[in-house]
């Protein structure tokens, strides 16, 4: 066994120990290492990697790889015996369509004189049926120009050669590889193929991670990254408010990757995933199951796929048998315009209004017609349209190849077709086809040529190459010729891929549709369709175009999309309801973002957007309105006269003075009573009129305040309270002094205390107070406030002391004065007199004191409003207790006990 060999036996299908072997033939010989690798896989996987037909030999040919099949081989592994695989099965019809694109491509390139003058492009095309170590075979095949693939006594033909050879037993080594219809097949091509510098043009892979130019510098594609896709779905997902959806995706670098695009598109945007499923081909069925009991528990409504079209096929199958119906899918281009898919009766239900993100659909002038032209009779190797054709019109075209079979059109073929024919089991049991047979009237995917997606990727690739040929096999010279193999310019039969890859990352032109083309590194800009899913009136599905996408830009014509309801109406997938206006989110604990509860906004805040995730501060003249959706400036709020409070203080401060002007009616009537009379009635008149004075400031206090109620507030209420107090204080101490006169040597104490002096008194004291208040107003006086600084929906309009002390001083005088008061009052009470007036005011002054005293601290403790009320209060208490205390007594005897009001009986003991 060769040293080649020795290193194949512990290949595990994996790409960097071929590419160790691929390195290693380079110092040996690119011919004896390719030889070498291109026998040990076939003596380790089999013979299995089959050609589709080819054209004429041509000057420069480009590789194909197309997984034409898509039910791989079983493998038969006894573990005695080299494993043995069966052949392929299920034919994909839009594959083998993307592989006639291929050829038509570089038949039309061949009829244009302006790419490629004088030199002949030919193209080779292997079909590796979805197994990554028969995409390895055939790469190496191709590039080591071998025409049968696994036959060992094979001459290949020289790795260089300088001309064409009509008596060549191989073929040419193509300069590049359009293949790697997944994303795992074309890393694997990429890595392999990189140090041999040759080109790898996807049409279908579309994994983000193929960006990377240093782990893939030879890799270029016609299909937009997944990094756009998801970009796009995460866009709808926003755009149709979807914040809560679920995730199956292919466990591979193509799902893996666009989900974390995804996830990267929508951070910040409110958008979560429920979850995140992954299928495996092998173990499709389990995979399959578990994903759509996920789905079936869900609350995501709305489930993106980033799958192939046949593992969708059996989720859906799965959902279907558990009656899941009501789930809206977003499609990745894998599976978004699969006709498989579409016209499978038994997933109608669950796939109907799917929205796909498409591959950018086009039209290949000249195609329809080239696609219809096809006939086995005209293309003897072409044994996949033989496959085709057999499966399209139900008819055999099987032949043995000692008895050539003539059609009926005249035509004959001698093909050996035994391991073609194994494929259809059906083949033998069908009658002859007639030769009559055309695609001229078939309507299926494979004759429409509408909307072309994975074959104008191929057909692009092909214009991509042969233009970077083009570049490269210019010579400087016009007057060179391509044809000549000078040192000026490259030769068509000697192309260095690494000058080929360079051309190729500059390559820039227009295409036959008049777009421009040119890549972005390995990419190219991205474009896509958007597609739905719509019921017919006959009950199937039709895939509708509604929306295309150019760069980032989402064209979409929301109108026309059908849901998966059936209805007009947007699905709703959320994970909680968004919050009303008013409110804030606050998260759950340990749940994603789009899961939360809904607070009230705390007071003096406010939210006007419904999902708010913080409350706004109103400002400071500002508060919320009821519904705590917007600030409206607040109202100012005093103590009025309107007001339930207002109103029974007003009806207190008025009954005061009513009572006290009847008070003062009645002693005016019996003014020349003992009753009246005894204490100087003189100064019993003058307390009446300061306790309705007494009584009428307090109405002061009701009503919005201003500038001048604000200081006749208090002036008010300090004068008219230490004229009361004088009185008393007058009225008290006659008392002593007239006790004191009748003892022996008091005669003349008397005199000090005339009706003058008594007079002289009360208004010393008074202006005492009206001196205190008039400087106190005059330096600093209350002033109307707004007091912003309680929190509510309104602010306090009231009368604030500019000077605290010139209101204590106020207030300290009036206690003073009702302190002595109470002192001299107390100390006459005993005196003997029938109607001596010292207790009464003992006992008001008592009343009094404790009002005030209590007045303090009620009054600092009290917010707004309420303050004045506590003053007002007070004002009312103390004025009923004076005027209860030192006058309800006469009053009772002048009218109740009439008897009593003599001298004789005041004067009695």
């Amino acid at each position: 066994m060769s040293w080649v060999s020795l290193l194949l036996t512990a290949w595990s299908s994996r790409a960097p120990s071929l590419l160790l072997v691929v390195m290693v033939s380079r110092d040996v010989g690119l011919r004896v290492g390719l030889e070498g690798v291109q026998t040990s896989m076939c003596s380790r996987w089999g013979s299995r990697v089959e050609e589709f037909n080819q054209g004429q030999d041509g000057d420069v040919v480009i590789g194909g790889l197309f997984n034409l099949h898509y039910l791989p081989p079983v493998l038969d592994q006894e573990f005695i015996k080299p494993p043995f695989y069966n052949p392929c099965t299920g034919l994909q019809a839009e594959m083998l369509k993307a592989a006639y694109a291929m050829e038509f491509a570089v038949e039309e390139i061949n009829r244009n004189p302006l790419i490629l003058p004088g030199v002949k492009l030919n193209y080779r095309i292997l079909d590796f049926c979805a197994r990554h170590p028969w995409v390895l075979q055939g790469a190496f095949s191709l590039i080591g120009g071998e025409r049968e693939s696994c036959n060992s006594t094979a001459t290949l033909p020289q790795s260089h050669v300088s001309g064409p050879s009509s008596d060549m037993k191989g073929g040419l080594s193509v300069p590049v590889i359009i293949g790697g219809a997944s994303s795992t097949t074309a890393m694997i091509l990429s890595r392999t193929l990189a140090s041999l510098s040759v080109p790898v043009i996807s049409h279908l892979a579309s994994c983000p991670c193929l960006s990377n130019r240093q782990q893939f510098p030879n890799f270029f594609r016609t299909i937009p990254s997944d990094v756009y896709q998801a970009k796009t779905m995460a866009r709808l997902a926003i755009l149709f408010n979807w914040t809560w959806i679920g995730a199956v995706m292919e466990e591979n670098d193509y799902g893996r990757l666009a989900i974390q695009a995804f996830q990267e598109e929508i951070e910040g945007s409110g958008v979560c995933l429920a979850f995140s499923e992954p299928l495996n081909k092998e173990t499709i069925q389990e995979g399959a199951k578990r994903a759509a009991t996920t789905i079936q528990h869900s609350t995501a409504r709305v489930i993106l796929i980033f799958c192939w079209y046949t593992d969708v096929r059996e989720l859906f199958l799965q959902l279907a048998n558990r009656n899941v119906t009501d789930r809206q899918f977003l499609a990745s281009e894998a599976w978004s315009t699969s006709r498989d898919l579409l016209q499978n009766v038994a997933i109608l239900n669950v796939a109907s209004g799917v929205l796909g993100v498409a591959i950018r659909s086009a039209e290949i002038p000249g195609f329809k017609g080239f696609l219809h032209g096809l006939k086995p009779s005209n293309r003897p190797d072409d044994f996949f349209l033989r496959e085709f054709w057999e499966k399209e019109f139900g008819c055999s075209l099987s032949m043995t190849p000692s008895n050539p079979q003539s059609m009926s059109d005249g035509s004959t073929t001698n093909i050996s077709t035994a391991s073609h024919a194994s494929r259809s089991p059906l083949a033998a049991t069908l009658s002859l086809c007639t030769g009559r047979e055309t695609l001229e009237g078939v309507q299926n995917s494979f004759t429409d040529t509408t909307s072309l997606r994975a074959e104008y990727n191929a057909y692009l690739a092909v214009y991509a190459a042969a233009h970077a040929l083009h570049s490269l096999l210019s010579c400087p010279d016009k007057e060179s010729s391509p044809g000549d193999n000078s040192t000026t310019c490259s030769s068509p039969y000697n192309i260095i891929q690494k000058e080929l890859l360079e051309h190729l990352n500059k390559v820039n032109f227009t295409t036959p549709n008049g777009e421009e083309f040119f890549f972005q590194g390995a990419d190219i800009p991205a474009a896509y369709d958007l597609v739905n899913w719509k019921t017919t009136p006959d009950g199937s599905l039709k895939l509708v175009l509604i929306g295309r996408v150019d760069g980032l830009e989402l064209h979409l014509n929301k109108t026309s999309i059908e849901w998966t309801t059936g209805s007009s109406q947007v699905p709703i997938s959320i994970c909680s309801e968004s919050c009303p206006p008013g409110t804030r989110r606050a998260n759950r604990k340990g749940e994603p973002v789009c899961c939360f509860d809904c607070i009230p906004c705390s007071d003096g805040e406010v939210s006007n957007e419904t999902g708010s995730h913080q409350c706004r501060q109103c400002p400071i003249e500002f508060w919320p309105n009821p519904a705590q959706t917007v600030c409206i400036p607040r109202k100012v709020d005093f103590l009025s006269f309107n007001e339930t409070m207002g109103i029974v203080l007003t009806t207190g401060a008025v009954s005061g003075v009513v009572v006290t002007t009847a008070v003062f009616v009645i002693f005016l009537c019996y003014h020349n009573t003992p009753v009246v009379r005894a204490n100087n009635s003189e100064l019993s008149f003058l307390l009446l009129l300061s306790l309705k004075l007494c009584f009428l400031c307090a109405l002061v206090f009701i009503g919005r305040p201003s500038v001048w109620s604000c200081r006749l507030q208090q002036a008010a209420f300090g004068i008219s309270f230490v004229l009361c107090v004088s009185c008393l204080q007058v009225k008290t101490i006659v008392v002593l002094a007239a006790f004191r006169s009748a003892r022996p040597g008091g005669g003349g104490l008397m005199k000090w205390f005339g009706p003058g002096q008594q007079r002289g008194s009360v208004c010393l004291f008074t202006s005492i107070q009206v001196i205190i208040c008039t400087i106190w107003l005059s330096l600093s006086p209350p002033i109307p406030h707004r007091d912003l600084g309680f929190k509510g929906s309104k602010v306090n309009l009231e009368c604030t002391m500019s000077s605290v002390v010139g209101f204590a001083v106020v207030l300290g005088y009036i206690g003073f004065l009702a302190c002595l008061c109470l002192l001299l009052a107390f100390l006459a009470r005993k005196l003997p007199d029938n109607f001596n007036e010292a207790k009464f005011i003992t006992f008001s002054m008592l009343i009094f004191c404790a009002v005030w005293v209590a007045f303090v601290p009620a009054y600092i403790s009290s917010p707004g409003k309420y303050s004045v009320a506590v003053e007002i209060f007070a004002i009312l208490a103390s004025s009923y207790g004076l005027l209860l205390c030192i006058f309800a007594p006469k009053c009772f005897i002048i009218l109740l006990r009439p008897e009593r009001n003599t001298k004789k009986h005041l004067m009695g003991r």
